[in-house]
């Protein structure tokens, strides 16, 4: 009887494990489960269904894509692999400096754009600059064939004579723009690779070069590529510092113009007459020295003024003030000029202010005055009660 009531009990505990859940029974509750979102919430309010289980991005100098440029590196140019990415392990990202390159870039006519460089401080400044170093400035632009007022205009254009050259650390900003910046990263990784070369040739730390959110250097604002290409040593100390070395620095601009077709005497600019409409076309292509001046007759354009040979030229439309548009053949120099800065607008303003501070350099009664010190109200009552306390005391 015992072994029957025993076989009962195992048959009825098989039937209740067979049969279905209690669907009224309320569910126990997860640990951390978050509360349910509203019916009506919006869908894309939603984090994506993976986003817990991605795995957090790797440190920089770990990633895929840098361990990939340092291998190139050590492969191409002999770098210590491990010294690099000891390097990149020190980089502090700059994404903020991304968002600047996607500016939508405005463009402003000539007339808007000329008081920013040639303007009374600018001639001062470079009138001054030239006279704390006429000797070398002398030097440099005899050796070199490049006349000296551009070359004293264009550092004012570019820094102000090394008043602002910029404070980002060049490895931070080539860093982040030549891996998180897809656009132009070709470009910037190309420039990262001339900067770690050029440091190297250099024996400098790279993380002492400090530039502009671009990573351009220096009083003449050199990218490295620019910087390595180009830079000289001056004094023949063993280094091209585009800094802090007068020299240097002056050579460099110098040879940059040279490498790029300067020709000293040679002028910079001649004024045009157009006709028609045909001219556009060269309006658009205006960074090409593609048509000799006699050639231009067939788009309507003429110089205003005799030319010696037929040199090559290339058209300069620039709206002079509201409305009104001048035109200019920009010759081989300006060419040069616009091989620093693809801009007629900066092109000609370092030419204008070329002129204008060779002016005053040879003509001090043309140089313009010092500012006034800016003087605020309280400044002037606090003037006005001493000159009255001085009048009390006399009497």
């Amino acid at each position: 009887m015992r072994l029957v009531a025993l076989l009962l009990a195992l048959a009825a505990l098989c039937a209740q494990a067979d049969s279905p859940p209690d669907q009224t029974a309320p569910p126990l509750p997860q640990q951390d489960e978050a509360p349910a979102l509203p019916v009506d919430a919006e869908i894309d309010s939603m984090p994506p269904a993976d986003e817990a289980q991605l795995p957090p991005p790797p440190p920089f100098a770990e990633r895929a894509d840098v361990q990939a440029f340092v291998d190139e590196l050590a492969l191409q140019h002999g770098f210590n692999p491990l010294v690099l990415t000891e390097q990149f392990r020190q980089i502090n990202l700059r994404p903020n400096i991304l968002a600047i390159f996607d500016r939508p870039s405005t463009s402003r006519p000539y007339y808007q754009f000329r008081p920013d460089f040639v303007n009374p401080t600018r001639i001062r400044l470079g009138v001054e600059f030239w006279h704390s170093h006429a000797e070398l400035i002398a030097a440099v632009a005899e050796q070199y064939g490049v006349e000296p007022e551009y070359l004293v205009s264009i550092l004012g254009v570019e820094t102000l004579w090394g008043r602002n050259t910029g404070k980002f650390r060049v490895m931070d900003v080539l860093s982040t723009a030549a891996f998180d910046y897809p656009r132009r990263a070709d470009f910037f990784r190309s420039e990262l690779r001339e900067f770690l070369l050029l440091a190297r040739e250099e024996g400098s730390d790279p993380f002492e070069f400090r530039g502009s959110y671009a990573g351009a250097m220096g009083m003449p604002q050199f990218m490295p590529s620019s910087y390595h290409r180009f830079a000289q040593d001056w004094d023949g100390d063993g280094h091209r510092d585009i800094r802090d070395n007068t020299g240097d620095i002056l050579a460099s601009v110098a040879n940059y113009f040279v490498a790029h077709g300067w020709a000293k005497g040679e002028p910079v600019l001649l004024p045009a007459q157009v006709e028609g409409e045909a001219w556009q076309p060269l309006a658009a292509d205006k960074f090409n020295l593609h048509y000799r001046i006699s050639e231009l007759a067939a788009f309507g354009v003429r110089s205003a003024v005799a030319v010696e040979g037929d040199p090559l030229a290339v058209l300069a439309p620039l709206e002079s003030a509201p409305g009104v548009t001048e035109f200019w053949l920009g010759l081989g120099n300006f060419y040069a000029l616009t091989r620093y800065n693809r801009s007629t607008l900066y092109a000609m303003a370092v030419h204008e202010l070329a002129l204008a501070i060779k002016a005053a350099w040879l003509d001090p009664s043309l140089l313009p005055p010092k500012p006034q010190p800016v003087v605020r109200k309280a400044n002037k009552r606090k003037a006005k009660q001493a000159v009255k306390r001085k009048k009390v005391r006399r009497k």
